[in-house]
């Protein structure tokens, strides 16, 4: 019988010293959801929300600012008047393209693993994007600038949770009109990873898809005939599609190019007050943009979304990590699998810092999509103030609870050897397991090793400091991009990329349009 007060020598199960520690083999990259899917509503409340859209659509309407989107939906039988630009879309019209919409969409990474399958059941992260400051202990919060979003595009490259780059932070100092070329140079070169490409108009869209069909080696055809990117789409509640994200939804689909339509719907500001008539609002308007996309070109690759929150009724300013958001995330997933197209949801914080209350509600929001089913989840990682900063220590703490989510995506092996019952007999009662062959065959890569997690005690930890999980996050993202570790690339095409922009850039660029 072992003595628990003094533990065994290293049996032969131990590493030799000096020997190189094996390496624990994961595989974020490729996830599914192990979650059971949680309802809001019962059965009947959903068709009856989505008959509830269905008679939004047909009977008041949509009003659509793009005279070419009107002209889509008329040819295809909707009812349009153009004194009020309102576009009353029939059933009909909304079930056709319900039924070309493709339920598996293999969006396309520089390299087949980076390959990225989306559909019910899959399960994609992506850090939070669309900020227009960024913000880290080093060097505080400041305007987002063209080094923070080559910075940032490295740190979501390193990590393999990150399936997809998002559109990070504006780099507010490279101007409007050459700003496309910017990101896009930098996604190229700095990450294998499937691109997003904002729509801002025909310009920089076939700008984006000139530099990105180049680079990747393709044809025109091939190109056109698989997504290699993807933008998001956000309608403006309540029932409006403005210039811009209409041509978004034309020209990416024409282009072969994947949408994920996202109505930003704010419970008691732009949407109504109740979570049941705020999704009736945002299906309303994901269905109406989801048609265009397929009147456009029917299969075009589009996900079905929903961003739907609260607001803080005293201030009127938008809440997230909220019971009310949860519960959306749920509704929406229910709607999606109605529909049977794969779905964007999102995480988030309305934190100023990243303290205890970001941590919280990033999580809270995160386990309403995981539970709810959604296939990508945006914003899951960095986020602060509602959206109006991304944090580089909040990305890196973020990014350990997505991991670990990984980990749990993967199934626990229960096989004879992992009973252990060999280990249980040699044990005797009252001892340990830490020397016995079982564990030493095991140990190095039985368990997950945290990100930025600190496990010692009180005394070690202060010891080496006491510094903070937000105060370790530093550290990993500096090293990170100390180690500059780049995807590889074709200097011809770098070359060709460069050129091309350097000759755009010099006849005018593009303007984003409004």
């Amino acid at each position: 019988m072992s003595d628990p007060e003094h533990p065994r020598p290293r049996r032969r199960g131990a590493r030799a010293r000096g020997a190189e520690a094996p390496k624990r083999e994961v595989n974020y990259r490729t996830l599914n959801n192990p979650f059971p899917v949680m309802k809001a509503f019962s059965d009947d409340r959903i068709e009856a929300i989505h008959e509830a859209a269905l008679s939004v659509l047909e009977d008041d309407g949509i009003l659509v600012l793009l005279p070419e989107a009107r002209a889509i939906y008329r040819a295809a039988g909707a009812q349009v008047d153009e004194g009020t630009h309102i576009v009353r879309i029939g059933r009909e019209i909304v079930a056709g393209a319900l039924a070309t919409a493709p339920r598996s969409i293999t969006l396309r990474g520089a390299v087949p693993e980076r390959d990225v399958l989306l559909e019910l059941g899959r399960l994609v992260f992506q850090p939070g994007g669309g900020a227009p400051h960024a913000t880290d202990l080093a060097r505080g919060r400041r305007p987002g600038l063209g080094r923070d979003f080559r910075e940032l595009v490295q740190i979501s490259q390193h990590f393999d949770a990150f399936q997809m780059i998002s559109s990070l932070v504006e780099p507010q100092d490279i101007e409007p009109h050459l700003r496309h070329y910017f990101t896009i140079e930098a996604k190229l070169t700095l990450s294998d990873k499937a691109p997003f490409v904002y729509a801002r108009g025909t310009p920089q869209a076939l700008d984006s898809f000139e530099m990105l069909r180049d680079f990747r080696g393709l044809s025109d055809d091939a190109f056109r005939a698989e997504p290699w990117s993807y933008t998001i789409i956000n309608t403006n509640s309540p029932r409006a599609l403005d210039i811009p994200m209409a041509q978004g939804l034309i020209d990416f689909a024409r282009n072969g190019q994947m949408c994920i339509v996202t109505p930003f719907t704010l419970m008691g500001a732009m949407a109504p007050i109740t979570v049941a008539g705020a999704m009736v609002l945002s299906h309303a308007e994901a269905l109406a943009a989801i048609t265009l996309t397929q009147l456009a070109r029917p299969g075009a690759p589009v996900l079905y979304g929903t961003f739907t929150s609260n607001v803080d009724m005293k201030s009127g300013s938008p809440a997230f990590g909220t019971p009310e958001q949860f519960t959306a995330s749920l509704a929406a997933g229910q709607l999606a699998r109605l529909i049977g197209l794969p779905f964007r949801n999102a995480s988030g914080s309305a934190a100023n810092i990243a303290d205890a209350q970001a941590a919280n509600e990033n999580q809270f929001a995160l386990w309403g999509t995981l539970l709810s089913g959604t296939t990508v989840i945006i914003h899951a990682a960095g986020w602060l103030e509602g959206g109006l900063s991304l944090s580089y220590e909040k990305l890196i703490t973020d990014m350990e609870v997505l991991q670990m989510v990984a980990e749990l995506c993967t199934p626990t092996p229960a096989e004879t050897p992992d009973l252990a019952r060999d280990a249980i007999a040699e044990i005797g009662a009252g001892g340990h397991f830490f020397g016995c062959d079982h564990t030493m065959a095991r140990y190095q890569t039985q368990f997950y090793s945290p990100l930025v997690a600190d496990w010692s005690n009180f005394g070690r930890w202060q010891d080496q400091g006491g510094f903070t999980a937000s105060e370790r996050a530093t550290g990993v993202w500096q090293g990170i991009l100390a180690a500059d570790n780049r995807p590889a690339t074709d200097p011809g095409r770098v070359e060709a990329l460069h050129d091309f922009i350097a000759r755009r850039s010099a006849e005018g660029g593009a303007p984003p349009e409004s």
